[in-house]
């Protein structure tokens, strides 16, 4: 494993939407104070070199390259960070460890178990810290959600109810894209959406031990803008699941792409007996609470508005009442990865929890088949 530096020096491969939202992370990461080591942000690699050279340019990488394989044995990098599409995972991240550098990956991990379990294989073989980008986890609410949930306000958990939908495959002449693409993407909402949601409930309530799942593509073949020809759509446009979890509460799961009038919906319902808990990420720094300790005569949710500095989370930013966006979470997540770096601790969740994912998402899609329960293996 590689000794602790001052300086860590970063390799973000892929310059897309999510390269641009990692840059984006590792700028406010520099300026959070409880963040241990300084980063430097030396190599962004991508194929398309406009794409690649913009993103440079606006976030200040030291260097641009094309070739990922050379990227990643550079002396000069410490991390390696996977931000391209899922069927790349795999490849980079291996080789990445075997490099010896720690890595971060997006989600889902891989295309499939077999390829997460050679991941996760690879980066205890080498001995490196590892992190799957699993945001959400650090949305303040959804940390504070965690806390009153491990206090034991909401009692025994009963049920889990999460749905994330979004709305920009509603129109049939939205065009192809490689996440349309299974190919490419191994799956299509439900690995994107259901991804979330999954690593939330095991984040919040513990493992999922079966599963039933449906899916639909409503769009069977789409115009792809690059070639101007017509392409196949190869992947779900909407999945849904029911769960039991291993501690005996009920799941309820739902993604869609195609909920028109939803932009960014993922919305958590988590009830006890004693007490629930409601979030909605278009309204991020507000976790709904109802609690059965309230006398009856005043009994019902109530509007917490997570921003005070000893919520989770928010030591590093604004005043009370000053708003976080949806980037902040990333930058919380990649100082807590640069800080398991640094100090061997372990907050950022890992390549064991991108596995656990990867799992369920399987038996999901398993039982779209089967139209049977599924085991999902998560121990």
């Amino acid at each position: 494993m590689l000794a602790p530096r001052t300086t860590l020096g970063i390799c973000l491969i892929g310059a897309g939407f999510m390269g641009r939202a990692h840059s984006a992370a590792y700028r406010h990461a520099m300026a959070m104070p409880s963040v241990s080591p300084g980063i430097r942000l030396q190599t962004i690699v991508g194929l398309n070199a406009e794409q690649r050279d913009t993103v440079r340019d606006l976030f200040g990488w030291h260097a641009a390259a094309s070739d990922w394989r050379a990227a990643v044995r550079q002396p000069d990098i410490d991390i390696v960070d996977v931000a391209t599409p899922t069927n790349l995972h795999a490849e980079i991240a291996i080789a990445a460890a075997e490099s010896g550098k720690h890595v971060l990956c997006e989600k889902p991990l891989a295309m499939m178990s077999a390829e997460t379990e050679r991941m996760l294989a690879a980066v205890r073989k080498a001995k490196v810290r590892h992190a799957v980008a699993f945001n959400y986890r650090f949305v303040p609410a959804l940390a504070l959600a965690r806390q009153l949930i491990e206090e034991g306000r909401l009692g025994m958990i009963r049920h889990f109810r999460a749905r994330y939908l979004q709305d920009w495959l509603v129109d049939p002449l939205a065009p192809m894209t490689w996440r349309l693409d299974k190919e490419t993407a191994g799956s299509g909402v439900h690995g994107d959406l259901n991804a979330h949601l999954i690593d939330l409930a095991h984040f919040l309530v513990g493992p999922i031990d079966t599963v039933v799942g449906d899916s639909m593509t409503f769009v069977r073949e789409r115009h792809n803008a690059k070639s101007g020809l017509t392409g196949s759509v190869t992947v779900d446009d909407a999945t849904s699941f029911l769960a039991r979890f291993r501690g005996g509460a009920m799941g309820v799961f739902e993604a869609s792409r195609m909920a028109t009038g939803s932009k960014n919906r993922n919305q958590l319902e988590i009830e006890g007996d004693r007490g629930a808990i409601g979030f909605d990420l278009e309204r991020l720094n507000e976790l709904q609470f109802y609690s059965t300790d309230d006398p009856p005569h005043v009994r019902g949710f109530r509007t917490i508005l997570v921003t005070e500095p000893d919520h989770p989370h928010l030591a590093d930013w604004w005043p009370p009442g000053h708003m976080l966006g949806w980037e902040h979470a990333h930058a919380a997540l990649i100082g807590a990865f640069l800080n398991d770096i640094e100090t061997g601790s372990s907050v950022a969740p890992t390549f064991e929890d991108g596995v656990a994912c990867q799992r369920v998402l399987e038996a999901v899609e398993l039982s779209t088949f089967t139209r049977q329960w599924v085991s999902a293996g998560c121990s």
